[in-house]
């Protein structure tokens, strides 16, 4: 082998290397919880308005709270119970894996029927 070669060989493994421990070191730490909401504040949706300006829901504690934010303020619109947001609201979204699971089966789908896409 060319010295050239080695050295490309040699870069290749250890971005590799790197990457695997990056994926390992990652998945062990979501595992184990780090970065995942655990106080008692937890975003429960966001309405985006126009460029930076969007309609929050907050959950604190039992207290929902209605905040508009732009870019120079955050205000506070509004505040209800927990227990009478709809449960829609509360649920979890689907992982962006069904999603692209769902979008990739449609398509499946079409193409087995013959309808172009």
């Amino acid at each position: 082998m060319t010295p050239v070669s080695q050295y490309v060989v040699q870069t290749l493994v250890t971005l590799l290397a790197v990457v695997a421990l990056s994926v390992l070191l990652l998945t062990a730490l979501r595992r184990v919880g780090v970065g995942k909401s655990g106080g008692p504040l937890e975003l429960v949706a966001r309405l985006p308005l126009e460029g930076r300006r969007a309609v929050y829901l907050v959950r604190a504690g039992e207290t929902v709270y209605v905040l508009a934010a732009s870019e120079s303020a955050l205000a506070k619109l509004g505040e209800l119970p927990r227990s009478e947001l709809p449960h829609t609201v509360m649920e979890e979204p689907p992982r962006f894996s069904e999603v692209l699971k769902r979008a990739v089966g449609l398509k499946r789908a079409d193409k087995a029927s013959g309808e172009p896409s």
